[in-house]
């Protein structure tokens, strides 16, 4: 398996890709237009041609015995800087009333734009059939390598919107108790509203002063914070990676959104860069190895030895990386090493 920087011949996977998704992946709407547009703007951003405010990296997995593409993901440079950037922000509201025994804390929704200029992992998409022998790990972590190896094209904090909870049917119990009463539309219009870039509906119609979840059904206020069911796994890798929760979720599916500075993401911080060796390895250590290239980024999982400084690799390594021995990777072991205790 591969992952690499998406290219124009590629819209026909990606359309199909984003049919299976459904519903509830705001950044992946089923538009062709806007996915061709996504694709030129990743073209552009690598060639250095679209300012900070517009810039965004698409990559597809690739399998290389089939030649589908089966995943997908990207990274936003810096979101908000051209349109507003909406999250509901949890608060604390706390009333009292000493002479009648009365205190309650009770939580509040905010409507803010915080994270305005972070840098965000989005648009991730896995086939079901693919969600196995740490094909997902390869897929999302590929883009830590990209943020790594070319941090100056990033902000200092880097966020995630998680997937929030909805059913089969694209009903989101959050939705269709807040947000219904102020748009009379259901979750998946508005969801697919703001994908397509129309998101001055929001400012427009979202209620301005703070929310009270405890006036919200059960049903509503049990998602809030909450990911869907195919999320758990990305979020659980965001976190083993360093992200931790950030107190605010998505105005339409309450979703949590997961923040870290850019410079304490695990595989940031403990990737480095190691020339290459060829030779059998038959037993070695599963690291994650990026090329290095800004025009072809190739990212794979491989066995490696370590021998001075260096990376010992199979042939089809080097083979699926376009690189040959002596060459250099950025490299980091795929999952944190564990530190004995002393």
């Amino acid at each position: 398996m591969l992952v690499r920087s998406i290219s124009r011949h590629d819209l026909p996977a990606m359309v199909a890709l984003v049919q299976r998704a459904g519903v509830g992946l705001t950044s992946l709407p089923s538009n062709i237009e806007r996915l061709t547009r996504r694709i030129d703007n990743s073209v552009a951003s690598i060639a250095g041609e679209l300012e900070t405010a517009d810039a965004e990296y698409l990559f597809v997995q690739e399998d290389e015995t089939s030649g589908e593409v089966v995943g997908l993901c990207a990274i936003a440079a810096a979101v908000g800087l051209r349109a507003p950037w909406y999250h509901y922000r949890l608060g604390l509201s706390v009333h009292a009333a000493q002479e009648l025994g009365i205190y309650r804390q009770l939580q509040t929704l905010f409507l803010t734009n915080d994270l305005t200029g972070c840098s965000e992992l989005c648009s991730l998409f896995l086939r079901d059939d693919y969600r196995h022998s740490n094909n997902g790990s390869l897929l999302s972590k590929s883009r830590l390598l990209f943020l790594a190896e070319f941090r100056e094209r990033f902000a200092e904090r880097v966020i995630a919107e998680m997937r929030g909870v909805s059913d089969a049917q694209g009903r989101s119990p959050f939705w269709d108790s807040l947000g219904q009463h102020f748009f009379r539309m259901a979750f998946s219009q508005a969801d697919y509203l703001s994908g397509v870039g129309d998101k001055s509906f929001i400012a427009e119609l979202m209620p301005q002063h703070p929310v009270y979840s405890a006036l919200l059904p059960e049903d509503a206020r049990a998602v809030i914070g909450e990911v869907h069911p195919h999320t758990r796994p990305a979020l659980a890798m965001l976190k083993s990676e360093g992200f931790q929760d950030s107190g605010y979720v998505d105005i339409f599916d309450a979703g949590p959104t997961v923040i870290t500075p850019l410079a304490q993401i695990r595989a940031v911080r403990e990737s480095d860069v190691y020339p290459l060796l060829a030779g059998a390895v038959n037993e070695g250590e599963l690291w994650l190895l990026c090329n290095r290239n800004l025009v072809n980024f190739r990212v794979c999982l491989s066995p490696v030895l370590y021998c001075e400084d260096a990376l010992q690799v199979p042939a089809e390594t080097l083979q699926r990386l376009q690189l040959a021995a002596g060459d250099t990777v950025r490299a980091v072991p795929l999952v944190a090493q564990r530190k004995d205790k002393t």
